[in-house]
């Protein structure tokens, strides 16, 4: 099913799923896709979907409709078409097409990872972890492998590695998370972090890996074309350790800015 994503300079406002035949788009409250701005029509244009197939139509408006840049009258509307009304843009998604593309184009696999690259990528992770003495989702911390920097790091007993009432037998409940795609053809898909490793990124550009674990989600890098181009976090590079991800973090990866939420 098609959706329509609503974005203003680059940020996301709404989604609409194509579940109905006619749409109408403009300023006024009696449109399905309201845009409250002095440079949309009362009603701007029309959206109707016939099967499979949706058809766009400009309603006489003052500043016309414009797809990828050009002024339509009637446009049948193609997976990724860009739709500006006033200052505004709609983005034509057709689902299917949308996650096809999106997860052979960032989503690694793991038949395609540079395994070399994520074990070392994973053992620093492990690494950060021990020094805040803190176990591994997966068993206790006494039983995970040595990493580079274990030696060095500080133990904490295990009553303090459990939650407080916690029985000795329980694993702590891991977190839910998901990134949200901000920009380029791909904004608005959203990927659930439910794996414990999920891949990244573009092979021979940038790759990048976010671990789930009990001490919460951690971006690290994985391998980049230039030497020192690493991923960055609200702006800043993350550097060579890993870095643990915070609700509302924006990510940059690969040409790409996804946004990390906690469910």
């Amino acid at each position: 099913m098609a959706r329509l994503i609503l974005s203003l300079d680059g940020h996301t406002m709404a989604e609409y799923t194509m579940n109905k035949e006619r749409y109408t788009i403009g300023r006024l409250p009696d449109n399905d896709i309201r845009i409250d701005n002095p440079a949309v029509s009362g009603h701007h244009s029309l959206i109707i979907n016939i099967l499979n197939d949706s058809f766009l139509e400009d309603l006489n408006s003052t500043n016309g409709t414009y797809v990828n840049g050009k002024l339509v009258k009637k446009h049948a509307l193609q997976h990724g078409d860009i739709v500006t009304v006033g200052h505004h843009q709609l983005r034509f998604v057709e689902e299917d097409d949308q996650q096809d593309e999106f997860e052979k184009t960032m989503v690694i696999q793991p038949s395609a990872r540079p395994l070399d690259s994520v074990r070392r990528a994973e053992a620093r992770v492990g690494a950060f972890g021990a020094m805040a003495g803190l176990p591994s989702p997966a068993a206790p911390a006494a039983a995970q492998p040595a990493s580079p920097m274990a030696s060095y790091a500080p133990q904490a007993p295990a009553a303090e590695q459990r939650r407080p009432g916690m029985s000795p037998d329980v694993q702590p409940v891991l977190q839910r998370a998901r990134l949200q795609v901000l920009s380029g053809q791909f904004t608005g898909r959203e990927l659930e972090l439910v794996k414990t490793l999920t891949t990244l990124g573009r092979p021979g550009i940038q790759v990048a890996a976010v671990t789930r674990r009990a001490s919460g989600f951690h971006l690290v890098h994985v391998e980049s074309a230039t030497e020192g181009d690493y991923p960055r976090v609200n702006g800043q590079p993350i550097g060579a350790q890993a870095h643990r991800l915070a609700d509302g973090d924006v990510i940059q990866l690969a040409g790409v800015k996804m946004g990390f939420f906690l469910d």
